[in-house]
């Protein structure tokens, strides 16, 4: 096998190996992440594994048992601190799958609220973003994001602004989900308890006040891709939040990469994220990433 592959091999584990439990820690992980082009550094607000939407490709294991329902600050600001400080030292790098990690890597990109399930529905989600920006600023970490990854369903809750306050002050970035165009693909792929028009206004709200990004998945269910009427429906949600008044700094289209909750689902081509892509762009004037599938 050639260097080359085996390279290609490790970054595979790399951007597919995102388990919460890698460091015995309860709260805090890390991963390599594709999106993030470096270490994003995970706190899970949902331990419980509890979450509003069912996403048939959810890479969460909800047959286990989870080994805490609760969440403990005190616990989480400890792990948080540890981790960071072994990113910042090099140790990090020095253990599976990170030790894999080329230089390029090896660098800070963000502190992510993401996890077993939706962050902004917990009862600490607040306290968590000021943990993080506290932590954020002890570290001198100051070109590092904190990042909310959200189906954004409770983004306009009054128990969620002040996290989304602190975020505006400490180089904070809401990435809203948003996975299809119309109400039934929503929920085949999503399966929500909110209809799809409350989770396109809680964005339009929350993106007239400050940047977001939408980050957007698409794949192969039983074998087949989205439709392209499917593609122009999402196309056509964009737009019409960006008519509206959001200010959508980049979207994210990518495909699965990591073991998902139903094996019907498999990830698309690099041919077929590109000609989706492509169909959105025709229509969207606004930065579009691909981040393709990575094997799974």
């Amino acid at each position: 096998m050639s260097d080359e592959t085996n390279k290609q091999s490790d970054l595979r584990s790399l951007f597919s190996d995102h388990r919460r439990d890698a460091t015995r820690n309860l709260y805090v992980y890390a991963v390599v992440s594709r999106r993030s082009r470096g270490l994003s550094v995970g706190v899970n607000l949902n331990p419980d594994f509890a979450c509003n939407f069912d996403c048939v490709y959810c890479c969460v294991d909800r047959s286990r048992q989870p080994r805490t329902r609760a969440v403990d600050p005190a616990v989480l600001a400890a792990e948080l601190d540890d981790m960071l400080n072994r990113a910042v030292d090099g140790s990090l790098y020095t253990v599976a799958p990170f030790r894999h990690a080329p230089p390029a890597l090896r660098r800070i990109n963000d502190i992510a609220f993401s996890g077993d399930g939706e962050p902004t529905a917990s009862p600490h989600f607040t306290e968590a973003v000021r943990i993080a920006a506290e932590a954020r600023r002890r570290f001198g970490l100051d070109e590092v994001k904190l990042v909310v990854i959200t189906d954004a369903c409770y983004l306009t809750r009054p128990a969620v602004r002040p996290a989304l306050k602190l975020l505006d002050e400490n180089n904070g970035e809401i990435w809203a989900k948003l996975d299809a165009g119309t109400e039934d693909y929503y929920r085949r792929v999503n399966r929500p308890n909110v209809p799809l028009r409350e989770v396109l206004d809680n964005i339009l709200a929350v993106a007239r006040e400050r940047e977001i990004v939408l980050q957007s998945i698409f794949m192969n269910l039983e074998g087949q891709p989205p439709t392209d009427a499917e593609i122009v429906a999402y196309a056509d949600r964009v737009a019409a939040l960006l008519a509206d008044g959001a200010r959508i700094r980049l979207v994210q289209m990518y495909t699965t990469a990591r073991w998902t909750a139903e094996r019907y689902v498999t990830p698309l081509t690099d041919e077929q994220l590109d000609r989706f892509i492509e169909i959105v762009r025709g229509r969207v004037s606004v930065p579009i990433e691909a981040y393709y599938g990575v094997g799974e």
